[in-house]
């Protein structure tokens, strides 16, 4: 399947669009569309993206997973994975990467982590078992509600962090995206958090066959807790989360400043789980002098071979949920940075929370621009799908970077934070990295050649399917091709 062709799947959440546009859509259809084709590559052309220079940037994504929903009332909406495919794909950031549609994950992979009970459950569990013993042991309900389709939603958002780390593992991807990921809630046999399956710890168990040390850092405003409990016990993995903590009145009320780990100092694990706890109403520069200093001291120490990187954007200021006050470049500058650590390391960008919708979709597109070295200009491209809702003053008029930090009450939050408190974070992040040996020294599992055969068998599959599918468009492409659109632009034949 091309780039193109996700952008034709509907949203889940009806969206009343002006008739013209919605037929325009309809009639013509990114995928087909000679005009929309070519208002994508002047886009690209516009904003300078072309394919990074001495790295390989790829974009893992299942457009399926976009036909579930959690639930009118229910605060997680898919819909903000369309509008941000809608721009990421609207501003021709395609052209610059390795677009790759991922295959579902195997209830064997999900194994190599989650109880194969709460497999079984997850799979077959229907709205009729709301009272049964299992519904209660397993932790759903209204956070994590049962929904049609729930188990391929599982299987889709975890297939792609799988499909993500796999191809870093093989070295065909230096950085490696999923926004539809990012679940860091979900336990060994519990649902929690709106996470069912937790994609991130089986993305890292792929990671660990062939990297010694992996960093995990999480942006969510909410604790990464089921990625710190997962590998609470090992030094090959170390957490590093940033996010609101009050243990009785934020939820999961864990992550807390002395939150290091196991506590017999005899475990491998001891002060590899490192934790940030901020209270309400952070603004731009605390936040990023905070992550740029403590993050940046973690990496040195630790010196990791791969990092995991979690985007949740609740933490953006006027998030349905969230209580800090970020704008979109300020949640950027911490993937700019990482980046910049990753010279010579793998790296894997996942999405996670974020419950406005259209400032979600903002932020990964900046992001997935951020991965590829372009620049986006602030106006969004007319022709891409439902912009309207991004229009108006309260939607951020048309805009890729409205401000959020200037929001009225109650969406924007009274800065808590005293220059003194954050200085104290700091001061125990170093304390904990005196405890910290160093990168340990592990053997390296190799990659098991059957592991790496079946994926292979998979994606040919696939290849084979998309085929067909384009040679409808294959005169498309040759135009494109000749034009060289996201090509760098030493070489492009113009």
């Amino acid at each position: 399947m091309s780039a193109n062709a996700f952008l034709t799947k509907d949203i889940v959440e009806t969206w009343n669009a002006q008739t013209e546009t919605t037929e325009l859509l309809s009639d013509a259809g990114f995928s087909d569309s000679e005009w929309v084709n070519q208002q994508l590559e002047t886009e690209a052309d516009s904003n300078g993206i072309e394919r990074p220079k001495g790295y390989t940037v790829s974009f893992h994504y299942n457009p399926r997973v976009e036909d579930h929903h959690f639930g009118g009332k229910h605060p997680m909406k898919p819909w903000r994975l369309t509008l941000t495919k809608q721009l990421v794909l609207g501003y021709g950031l395609q052209f610059a990467m390795d677009m790759w549609q991922s295959s579902a994950s195997t209830k064997v992979d999900l194994a190599r982590f989650h109880d194969v009970g709460y497999l079984d459950f997850l799979q077959r569990v229907t709205r009729g078992d709301e009272k049964s013993e299992l519904f209660q042991k397993f932790q759903f309900g209204d956070d994590c509600p049962i929904f049609e389709g729930m188990w391929e939603y599982c299987t889709l958002y975890a297939g792609a962090s799988v499909h993500a780390a796999e191809k870093l593992v093989t070295d065909q991807s230096d950085i490696a995206i999923n926004w539809s990921g990012g679940l860091h809630h979900a336990k060994k046999m519990q649902a929690s958090g709106f996470c069912y399956i937790n994609d991130i710890v089986l993305a890292i168990q792929d990671l660990l066959t062939q990297h010694p040390r992996v960093m995990y850092i999480d942006i969510d405003v909410h604790h990464g807790d089921g990625v710190e409990q997962a590998f609470w016990s090992t030094d090959r993995v170390l957490t590093l989360s940033y996010h609101k903590f009050d243990y009785q009145n934020f939820f999961p009320g864990t992550g807390a400043l002395d939150d290091t780990g196991p506590a017999d100092i005899a475990n491998p694990g001891a002060h590899y789980s490192l934790n940030v706890p901020l209270r309400d109403g952070i603004e731009d520069m605390q936040y990023i002098k905070l992550f740029h200093s403590t993050c940046g001291a973690c990496i040195n120490h630790y010196d990791p071979t791969a990092i995991v990187l979690q985007c949740g954007a609740d933490s953006l200021g006027g998030d349905r949920l969230g209580k800090f006050n970020l704008n979109i470049r300020a949640h950027g500058a911490c993937v700019e940075f990482v980046k910049r650590q990753c010279h010579n390391r793998k790296l894997l960008i996942i999405g996670g929370g974020g419950y406005t919708p259209r400032n979600v979709a903002r932020t990964w597109c900046h992001e997935t621009s951020l991965c590829v070295g372009a620049s986006l200009r602030d106006e969004l491209p007319n022709h891409i799908p439902y912009r309207r809702a991004f229009e108006t003053p309260v939607n951020g008029d048309g805009r890729l970077y409205p401000r959020l930090d200037n929001l009225p009450s109650p969406k924007h939050h009274v800065n808590e934070h005293t220059e003194e408190y954050l200085r104290q974070i700091e001061e125990n992040i170093y304390e904990q990295l005196r405890y910290i040996k160093g990168a340990p020294s592990v053997m390296m599992q190799y990659i098991p050649v059957d592991y790496l055969k079946v994926r292979m068998e998979e994606e040919d599959v696939l290849r084979e399917e998309e085929q067909m599918m384009e040679s409808k468009k294959a005169e498309t492409k040759r135009k494109r091709k000749e034009k060289d659109v996201g090509a760098r632009g030493e070489y492009r034949g113009v």
